[in-house]
Formats: structure tokens, sequence, C-alpha cells
């Protein structure tokens, strides 16, 4: 996991989620080596100690069959090419199923630990390792030393509790020389059995700390500055100055839409200076009259304006102006609201000489 250099001040903001995607991108993901290496060796052992038998049985017979056919051997270049061929396939298939049982724990020791992840980042060259400054600082970094304290406890743990086992068995294994070789062989089984046992322990409690400890460190890099929380603010939802253009544009767009429906407006009703709404009516489309325009100030001078030029009737009716500028654009006025705009259309009727139907 590469190293970041600090940006903006301290890391005291928790990661976003674009952040440990980003990481997880480049292949920098919490993984502890320890956790492969506890699973390989434990579950490994396990397996052996099932397998061996089989093993044991398969590998006698493949001596037995060499030494009896020994006699007809020719010993030419061949013959020797042909003997190494088969010693190569039979100890291939012997040893196959600890090899793939040892690829399979591998993959799912790391899937458990950072789930599925295909990356080739990390395998791409970086030229900047190559700084022997940067180089030397690598070697005197933090990480560096925890790594390093890490393999001599577990070196020291190991050799401990080795060497303990065999001191505790010593006195036992003196009292083997007058025993049978069968004897001799069992007590060294169980005596390596044991040890394997105790390490397997040991890897297993080093693993779950060091998993722990990988965690911890990842979320600590993964911690943002103020800073770069703005800066990635600003990648996602883009320059606070751009949106707001945007949106000023939006804005401007919207309210030339409204006012190309002023001209198409049965009557504007005014505040009267400070709110202006257009609404519009047709017996035959609609079921209600419908706030096409509506504005406040500047707005509502300008919806006036172009009811003015177009000979839309203003009407001076303050509160319900007020009601109606409540209303979205495109919605059917209230019902409790049908009686007074009902009056308003009726009189601009009578003042056209007109009757919609």
């Amino acid at each position: 996991m590469a190293e970041e250099a600090p940006t903006g001040g301290e890391r005291t903001e928790d990661p976003s989620a674009k952040r440990r995607e980003d990481f997880r991108k480049k292949g920098q993901v919490a993984q502890s080596k320890e956790v492969q290496t506890a699973a390989i060796f434990s579950i490994g052992l396990l397996f052996w100690l099932f397998y061996l038998p089989r093993f044991w049985d398969s590998l006698t017979t493949l001596v037995a069959s060499i030494w009896q056919s020994s006699g007809d051997f020719l010993g030419t270049p061949a013959a020797t090419y042909s003997l190494s061929i088969h010693l190569t396939r039979e100890m291939g298939i012997l040893l196959a199923p600890l090899f793939l049982l040892i690829l399979i724990i591998g993959f799912f020791s790391s899937f458990f630990q950072f789930g599925w992840l295909l990356t080739g980042v990390p395998l791409l060259p970086d030229f900047s390792k190559l700084d022997p400054i940067a180089g030397m600082g690598r070697i005197f970094s933090k990480r560096a030393i925890v790594e390093s304290f890490k393999s001599i406890a577990k070196v020291t743990l190991i050799g401990w509790v080795a060497s303990t086992t065999v001191i505790d068995r010593f006195n036992e294994a003196l009292i083997l020389v007058d025993t049978s070789t069968t004897a001799i062989m069992i007590f060294l089984a169980r005596t390596t059995g044991l040890i394997l046992a105790k390490i397997s322990a040991i890897l297993i409690l080093l693993a779950f700390i060091d998993f722990l400890y990988v965690r911890w460190e990842m979320e600590q890099k993964l911690k943002m500055t103020k800073q770069e929380q703005k800066e990635e603010f600003k990648e996602s939802e883009g320059d606070p100055h751009v949106r707001a253009q945007i949106r000023a544009l939006q804005q401007q767009m919207a309210r030339n839409r409204m006012m190309s429906e002023v001209p198409r407006a049965d009557a504007v009703i005014t505040n009267p200076t400070h709110l202006a709404v257009a609404i519009q009516y047709d017996p035959a489309t609609m079921v209600a009259p419908v706030v096409v325009a509506k504005g406040a100030d500047y707005v509502a001078m300008r919806i006036r304006e172009i009811a003015r030029e177009n000979n839309v009737p203003l009407i001076e009716n303050p509160p319900v102006a007020r009601l109606l500028h409540k209303l979205d654009l495109g919605a059917p006025i209230p019902e409790e609201m049908f009686k007074a705009v009902a009056e308003i259309l009726a009189h601009i009727y009578s003042l056209k000489g007109t009757k919609k139907q």
C-alpha cells in the first residue's frame, strides 16, 4: 500500500465513499499477509495429516516399482530422461492436491479480507520508487519498522515454542535408546506434530492481531484533510461558481418559457405592483383555470408589460393574487377559489363582449 503525503493539514475527516473506491481501484486495500500465512500453514497441516497415509502408501509403491525394475535399467541418456519424466509426473500427481489446496486457501484468505478485486494498477511501473532518497525513507519508515518488528516477534515466538517443546520432551527421548525404531519414529512424529500445532496457534494469534492493525492502519490512511474534502466535493459536484451559473441559466430559460405564455393568458391578476399572476382557461381542454405565469417585483413588472403589449386584461385583486402566487406553474386553481376567479373571468368576457363556452 503506497504512502501518501498529507496535504492541507492533518487527516482528521472520515473518508468518503469515493476515496475508498479510488484506493480500491489502485489495489490499496487492507490485506494482512499474516492471515494468508496462518491459513495456508494451519489448513495445509490438517490436510497433510489426513493425506499423509495415502501419500506414504503411493510413494512406497512408486519406490518399490522403481527398485524392482532397477535390474532392467540400461543407464542410457534416453532411459534416464524417461525415468526422470516418470518420477516428475508421479510426484506431481501425488503433490497436486496439496498445491491445489494452497492455491485455493491463498485466494479465499484474500477474498474474505477485501472481497473480489481485479486490478492491474499495482503491476504498473512506478519510477518514483527508483529515487534513492525516497527509497531510504521507505526503509526507515514507520511501516518498515512495524514489519521488521512483526518478523522478529514471529521468529522469536516460533523458536521459543519449538525449543521449549523439545526441552520438555528431552528426558523422554533419552529412554528411547533401548526401544525399537518404530517407537522412535512415533515419538518423533508426535513431537513434530505438537511443535507444528503450537506454531499454527501462534500464527493464527499473530494473524488476528495483524489483521486488526492493518484495518486500523488503512482507516488512518483513508482519512482526509479538510482541503481534500473540499477538492473532492468540487470534482464530484462541480465548481460552485459554475453550478451557480448553470442554475441561473436554467432559471432564465424557465422564465423565458413562462413569459411566452403570457400573451395567451385570459387575465393577469396583480397585487397591484408587487405580484402578478397570469391565468388561462379553455373550457374544452381544462377542468379549471390554470396558472401559466407568475412572479414578484421585476418579474411581475415584465409580466404586466407583456400583458399590456398583447392586450391581456390586468385585474387588480391583491387577495386573489397572493393566493394564486402560491400555486405551481401549470397547476389548476383550487376549488375554493373557483368563485373569485370565475367572477374575474366573467367580468373580462363582458368587457370583451364575448362569452367562452
